[in-house]
Order: structure tokens, then C-alpha cells, then sequence
């Protein structure tokens, strides 16, 4: 006798057999019971998932001695031979084979007036009924619309949306599901455990995904990998035999990406390459982990379950979770998915994978947009340092800074609330060229008289431009120190300036304040401004570095968060401020360092400027 593949030979003969179809075997099964069986019937899913066998399965129940019932004998001659496809009162006509109009009106209409030889029923099982042509279909609507008593159809599909619309509407429709992998993994634990087949989980686990939903798809690999190993069979033996890729390679990949260690990563897809992976699988297989990880992010208890992680996973998939985002598992799936369909089409694939990785690790470098707007929105925010920006483009003029080598935004914004001064000065429009460009015709009138708007005041705009205020202290970049000290912070800020000018721009003019001493570099950030004190935390080495080759010896930088917040001064009434004109709050506004800074970091149109 000749080998029945276990697909056949195990193909469920019963409903209570069928897996994964619990609405659809029950529905037939009640009817059953009640009498109130449809006369046609469509059973539409993904291909292995239980079409055809469920239909044979009604053809035993309506045509065994013991029926109509829901559990046919399985052992008399109607249930054996329908069994075996040899009844001849159940027809399966496979309608690729019979896609003319004059195969469906010999096979099917010209028969339909003959009772049956010997069963209870006659039944047309059609397969692959979407084949079909439009004239055949439209041959068969009347007979499906009222067939004989003794007449009833069924017909299976893969795709739903290819049969016509008057061809559903006179029978009932069943939709069945692909099978989950845990399912499938059980049912093949138990046929291994029947014919005696050494096997681990993870193997099973593996030919069950391979399956993609599909029981008999996975019961075929069984028997590919069987006939390669024997009866001992390993998880090396499935992913030799099946080209699949392990899941400890796609693990590897991920903690490489994660590690951000780029050569790791490189040697992995070598790897991958020699043995022979298809790498869009690869691709496929990493995306899957991706979903998984993001399945742990959302419910850390689905570790447990087979569909995400088998059991020798679950620890690398917990220490994998914990150091992902939510964001970054949701670009990375979208780069390996993206990535995939690049493979597909490329000449040279591998080269994909790599730079797809390689995109991964620079992604996790992104900061969150709402982690930058909670930064931004305090009161030392980054937009409010150097003036205010509205969604007409307007920027609001910072006002005159003390002058220093590396001028920063932050600076400026803070004068501006606690000290209105610079909106009484005579001339506000020759203050900003002070600042970056002085000339022989500013004498020292500009620095203790930078300019009332009204002569009778010299001297009140003088003390308000020369006495310092505790209270205003924390407003500037700079603490009062030793006479050598403003030195040092000019240079060191326009090292750090050169070196990294979006650094500074983000994170140093970010700081609440910035104390330098010949002792130390303290950086103060105000408790919302989280996501810049992590980064000069991480650039805290960097900075040390800096600060060494300024002073010519090692300072220590020291990163601290402030409970103060910035004090907030009563305003004057807009009708004591003379207004300026456009032209002049345009000239000061963009000679400004702090909007320059603004501008180099964001390139908007300057369309229009306007004093607050």
C-alpha cells in the first residue's frame, strides 16, 4: 500500500475535529439538529484552513444511515466513501477543470433532475468556484436559487470577492479564519506524539508559523522534514530543510540594532547569507518579532503565549521590550516592512537589510515632537529664548543682550520679561548693531545710556542697564564670578558653539542658567526641561573635554535641575511703550544673535515682525 501523506491522513472526519472553525461547525451542526439546512452553501477562507473538509463532513452527516445528523458514523458505506471521494452521489468538480458554460450545464444542470443512486442526497461540492466563467455562473443561478429536494450545493473559494454577487445572495456564506499558530502547534504535538516522532516545541512552533494559518501547509512541512530527519527531528533540521530563518537569528539582529553596534549587525546578515536565507523572510521574520515586541510593550503578560514568544524567547523578548519605545517598535516595523518590498525588486538585497538596520539604530535617536514641545512650552522654552514666533512667521525682538564671544539665544528672552527698559530706548534699532558689528561713533554713551526713548530719563536707563539685580540673575547664562570667569564662559560657550552649533542651540541655550567657575561648569535646567538634561548628560564627557582645552586643565561639569521658576515681573501698559516701526523692529530683530540662532535651527519665512 502506498504512503498517505499526514495531510490525508489525518484530515478531520468529524466537526468536533475541525480546528479553528468553532462559528462555522456549530452553525452547521444546530442546523442539523433543528432540520433548517440551507440548500447552498459557500465556504470562503485562506487556503488549509477546513473549506473542502467541512464539506464532506456535511455531505457524511446528511447521507449516513444514522442521518441527518451532526455526528456522522464515519464507518458505514455512504460515510467511507465520500470519505475516500468515490461516492457517487456526492460530486466534486473542480472548477478550474470545468470553466465553461457547456462543462457546467453537462456536469451540473443536466444532472440535477436524477435522484440519487443510493444516499439521501445529491450533492455538488464546486471547488474553487471563483474559476468559474461569468456565463457559467449565470447558468447556475436558477438551479441555485431552487434546486430539486434532493439537490444540494456547495461550493469552496479562496477568494470571496471574486463570485458574483447574485450567486451569493441564494446561498448561505461561511467565512472561515486562518488557524493560529498555537492551535496548529498543538494539533502537530499530537500527531507526532501518534506517530512517534521526536520533536521539540520550538520546532513545532516553527513549522507552525511556516504554516501561516494553514493545517495542511504545516502537516506538509512535517512530512518534508520527516523524510530529511527521520523520527528525531531538531529545530536545525526544520530551518535546514524549510529555509526558515531562526528565531535566534532574528533576535540577534534586534539586540544588535537596539546595542546600536552597526558590526554586529553586519556580520549577522553575512551570516544569514551563507546560510542560505532568502532574505526577504528575513525581513518578514524581523517585522514579526517587531509586532511581538510591540504586543509585550502594550500587555507584558502575552509572554506567555506560544503566537509570541516560545518558551526558551521569553527572557530575550522581556529584556528586549524594556528597552524599546513604543515609537521606535512602530517605525522599525514600518522600515522592515518597507524593506521587504525593496528586497524584492533590488539587484543587490543585501545591501537593503544593511542600510535598513542601519536606519533603525539612527531612528532610536529621535525624540519624541511631545517630549520637545513640553521642553519648549516652560518658561525658559526654546522659542520663548529668542523671541516669539506666531503661525504668521512674526518673531518678537529679544531686546539688547550683554554682549559676550558666543552670544545665546537664551539670553535675551528673560530681559525681555523682567526688564521693559529695552522698549524705552531712544534708538532700539542701533542697540542690536552694538552688539554684533560696534563702531567708532559708539562712544560709551551706548553702554550706560543704550538709549531711553525720551532724553529727560539718561540717567534711570543708565541703572537699569548697569546695576545688577538678584533677582534677574537667573535670567542670563551667568552667575556673578571671580573677574577671570566671563573669559572662560565666553570661550568655552563659543567652543561648544563651533563644535556642535545644533547642540548648543537645543540644549545649551536651553539651560535654565549656565555657572562657570575655575572649579567647576554647572548646568541648571528648570524640572520640565527633561529631554535637554538627559542629552548634556550624555554629552557631559564631551563637554569636560571642551572646558579642558579652554582652561588648560580639567573642570567637571555637573548637570542639575532647579525647583525655582523664573520670576515674572508686572509689565507696562502698552500705552506708555512708544511703538516702533515695522522697518526698525525687522532690523533689530534679525541682527539679533538669538533669532539668528532660531533661524539657522529652523528655517521658517521671515514674513513678518511685529513688537509684543
Amino acid at each position: 500500500m502506498s504512503y498517505l501523506v499526514l495531510a490525508r491522513k489525518w484530515r478531520p472526519q468529524r466537526f468536533g475535529d475541525v480546528l479553528g472553525q468553532q462559528a462555522v461547525t456549530r452553525t452547521l451542526e444546530n442546523a442539523l439538529k433543528t432540520g433548517r439546512l440551507a440548500h447552498a452553501f459557500v465556504f470562503a477562507g485562506p487556503r488549509g484552513s477546513g473549506k473542502t473538509t467541512t464539506a464532506r463532513i456535511l455531505a457524511k452527516a446528511l447521507n449516513c444511515v444514522n442521518g441527518p445528523t451532526a455526528e456522522p458514523c464515519g464507518v458505514c458505506e455512504a460515510c467511507t466513501e465520500i470519505a475516500e471521494g468515490r461516492d457517487i452521489d456526492v460530486l466534486e468538480i473542480d472548477a478550474a477543470t470545468h470553466t465553461g458554460v457547456d462543462n457546467v450545464r453537462e456536469v451540473i444542470i443536466e444532472g440535477l433532475a436524477i435522484a440519487p443512486v443510493r444516499n439521501r442526497c445529491k450533492v455538488f461540492l464546486i471547488d474553487e468556484v471563483h474559476m468559474l466563467s461569468s456565463s457559467s455562473f449565470n447558468a447556475l443561478l436558477k438551479s441555485i436559487e431552487e434546486p430539486p429536494p434532493h439537490v444540494v450545493f456547495m461550493m469552496a473559494t479562496t477568494e470571496l470577492h471574486k463570485i458574483p454577487e447574485t450567486v451569493l445572495s441564494r446561498a448561505q456564506v461561511h467565512e472561515f479564519r486562518a488557524i493560529s499558530a498555537k492551535t496548529v502547534a498543538e494539533r502537530l504535538r499530537y500527531i507526532a506524539t501518534e506517530e512517534r516522532i521526536d520533536i521539540p516545541g520550538e520546532a513545532l512552533l516553527l513549522l507552525a508559523r511556516a504554516g501561516e494559518g494553514s493545517m495542511r501547509d504545516s502537516l506538509s512541512a512535517l512530512d518534508q522534514v520527516r523524510a530529511f530527519a527521520g523520527d528525531t527531528i531538531a529545530i536545525d533540521d526544520v530551518v535546514t530543510v524549510l529555509g526558515l530563518v531562526g528565531r535566534d537569528l532574528v533576535l540577534d539582529i534586534l539586540e544588535a540594532v537596539v546595542a546600536e553596534d552597526a558590526g554586529a549587525a553586519f556580520v549577522l546578515v553575512e551570516r544569514a547569507i551563507e546560510r542560505g536565507y532568502d532574505l526577504r523572510l528575513l525581513c518578514r521574520e524581523l517585522a514579526r518579532a517587531t509586532r511581538d515586541l510591540l504586543i509585550l510593550s502594550v500587555d507584558v503578560s502575552r509572554v506567555n503565549d506560544p503566537d509570541v514568544a516560545g518558551e526558551g524567547e521569553r527572557d530575550r523578548f522581556k529584556a528586549l521590550v524594556s528597552q524599546c519605545s513604543r515609537e521606535d517598535l512602530l517605525r522599525a516595523f514600518d522600515v522592515l516592512t518597507r524593506a521587504e518590498q525593496d528586497v524584492r525588486t533590488s539587484d543587490q538585497p543585501r545591501y537593503n537589510v544593511e542600510m535598513a538596520l542601519l536606519r533603525l539604530m539612527y531612528l532610536r535617536k529621535l525624540t519624541p515632537l511631545s517630549e520637545l514641545l513640553s521642553g519648549a512650552s516652560g518658561a525658559s522654552g526654546a522659542l520663548g529664548s529668542t523671541g516669539a514666533l506666531g503661525s504668521t512667521g512674526a518673531v518678537r525682538s529679544a531686546g539688547p543682550v550683554r554682549r559676550t564671544v558666543a552670544p545665546e539665544p537664551r539670553t535675551s528672552a528673560p530681559e525681555l520679561r523682567t526688564a521693559p527698559e529695552p522698549r524705552r530706548a531712544p534708538e532700539p534699532r542701533t542697540a542690536p548693531e552694538a552688539r554684533t558689528a560696534p563702531e567708532p561713533r559708539r562712544a560709551p554713551e551706548p553702554r550706560t545710556a543704550p538709549g531711553a526713548r525720551t532724553a529727560p530719563e539718561p540717567r534711570t536707563a543708565t541703572e537699569a542697564r548697569t546695576a545688577p539685580e538678584p533677582r534677574t540673575a537667573p535670567e542670563h547664562l551667568s552667575a556673578p564670578v571671580a573677574p577671570s570667569a566671563p573669559d572662560l564662559k565666553d570661550s568655552f560657550l563659543a567652543q561648544v558653539k563651533a563644535a556642535k552649533m545644533f547642540f548648543y542651540s537645543t540644549v545649551v541655550a536651553q539651560a535654565y542658567r549656565v555657572d562657570v567657575t575655575p572649579a567647576r561648569i554647572t548646568f541648571t535646567f528648570l524640572p520640565n526641561q527633561r529631554v535637554p538634561k538627559e542629552q548634556c548628560e550624555q554629552s557631559r564627557v564631551w563637554l569636560e573635554g571642551i572646558a579642558e582645552k579652554v582652561a588648560g586643565r580639567k573642570i567637571p561639569v555637573a548637570v542639575t535641575v532647579t525647583e525655582q521658576m523664573p520670576p515674572q515681573t508686572a509689565s507696562v501698559a502698552e500705552t506708555d511703550i512708544p511703538r516702533a516701526t515695522e522697518d526698525d523692529l525687522r532690523r533689530e530683530a534679525l541682527t539679533d544673535p538669538g533669532v539668528q540662532a532660531l533661524f539657522e535651527i529652523f528655517p521658517v519665512e521671515k514674513s513678518k515682525i511685529e513688537e509684543v
